[in-house]
């Protein structure tokens, strides 16, 4: 029998079971997440009270540079972790349970979705669940509606086009773009692009 905890499994992308003797510790951070999201998306808050939100949520104080504008959803909340001078426009999905780590200078657009979870295909155990997770690099720009699923690292300085759902690694400096995302186009590092939408 292993001697890791249920989330030691989780992160190492272990299938879990609903009916695992553990899984009422996940339910538990899933309830407690539901409750400071809802928080969050309740009335207005200024920077500093949405930063203690996330902080909260996130078990880890963010940086005073961070910025999020709510409404913000996660399903878990306890494995994300975000760099310096982020920015997470409104409307945006964590689902985090394998890990989201967001570098510095990262900017994610409205309505943007990080899923880190995923079920098996067999019917008889598609309840359960099995994680990757997200690594998002310093200086990348994820646009409106963007889609990025388990697994997947987002390079340096990269940039993800509106609406694109990416199912593989993005290298750095380069803009991919459609579903499933492909490369369009390298960036100039001198000046930059910011055309993708």
């Amino acid at each position: 029998m292993s001697t890791r905890d249920i989330f030691q499994r989780e992160l190492a992308g272990d299938t879990i079971s609903l009916s695992d003797p553990e899984y009422p510790k996940i339910a538990a951070l899933i309830t407690e997440a539901q409750r400071v999201v809802a928080q969050m998306n309740t009335g207005y808050h200024d920077a500093a009270e949405v930063r203690a939100l996330f902080s909260h949520l996130t078990g880890t104080q963010v940086d005073e540079s961070f910025a999020l504008l709510p409404p913000f959803y996660s399903d878990f909340g306890r494995n994300i972790r975000v760099g310096k001078n982020v920015f997470i426009n409104h409307a945006c999905e964590f689902m985090d349970r394998g890990g989201i780590t967001i570098g510095d200078d990262v900017l994610i657009g409205p309505k943007v979705n990080l899923v880190t979870i995923n079920h098996p295909l067999d019917p008889a155990t598609r309840r359960s669940t099995h994680c990757a997770p997200i690594i998002i690099e310093k200086g990348a720009w994820l646009a409106a509606g963007v889609s990025v699923m388990p697994g997947v690292t987002i390079g340096e300085n990269a940039v993800v086009a509106a609406n694109a759902v990416v199912t593989r690694d993005v290298p750095a400096n380069t803009v991919v773009g459609g579903i499933p995302a492909r490369f369009i186009k390298h960036i100039d590092g001198a000046r930059g692009q910011r055309d993708a939408g």
